[in-house]
């Protein structure tokens, strides 16, 4: 079962994979980017500002999505595979920066993806008051000084991908205690 943990910046995705690892540490774990060495680099060419260009933004993720499903999804599509983030944050953030829609998003995703969606997307949501005091408590990367107004979009784009694409998902109040959230996702996952 390959499952995606979606969500903006500061909605807890990281902590509930964290939850997830320590009880179920067979699982395979990974995120997107950053899963491969590929991804890594991509991963801080991304954060850091290095790309500047919204084209070469949207195709680095491609390519890390590519590499990422040939190394690390399809040879562990038998078990369970848990993604900190994938093609619903990469189309999200792509549809509300840029001037691509979401047809010309889901078949570069499509290929990258090698047509094989996530079974299920676990999509931790928040409101404006929680995002505003998580974001000043932390320094913001590349993509978080962006705004909160840019954030929120991503948020709206990622619940369209997710209707659109109909893949099985778990809306979260992501402002929800970070244990009462891991019992939600324990309960919806049957594990």
């Amino acid at each position: 079962m390959y499952v995606l943990f979606e969500g903006i910046d500061t909605c807890g995705k990281s902590t509930q994979i964290e939850y997830l690892r320590n009880s179920h540490p067979d699982f395979i774990y990974t995120r997107e980017p950053g899963g491969t060495a590929f991804g890594r680099d991509a991963r801080r060419m991304l954060l850091d500002g290095t790309v500047q260009s919204e084209r070469a933004e949207i195709l680095l993720f491609l390519a890390d999505r590519a590499e990422h499903y040939d190394e690390v999804v399809a040879p562990n599509r038998g078990g369970w595979i848990f993604s900190d983030r994938g093609l619903i944050s990469g189309m999200a953030y792509a549809m509300a920066s840029s001037r691509f829609d979401f047809e010309t998003l889901a078949r570069f995703n499509s290929f990258a993806l090698n047509g094989d969606l996530p079974d299920r997307v676990i999509l931790l949501l928040l409101d404006r008051e929680t995002l505003t005091h998580r974001l000043s408590s932390k320094s913001e990367d590349a993509i978080e000084r962006r705004g909160i107004e840019y954030l929120l979009r991503v948020q709206e784009s990622m619940r369209e991908c997710v209707e659109r694409l109909s893949v099985e998902t778990l809306f979260i109040d992501a402002s929800l205690p970070p244990s009462e959230i891991n019992k939600t996702i324990l309960n919806y996952l049957k594990i």
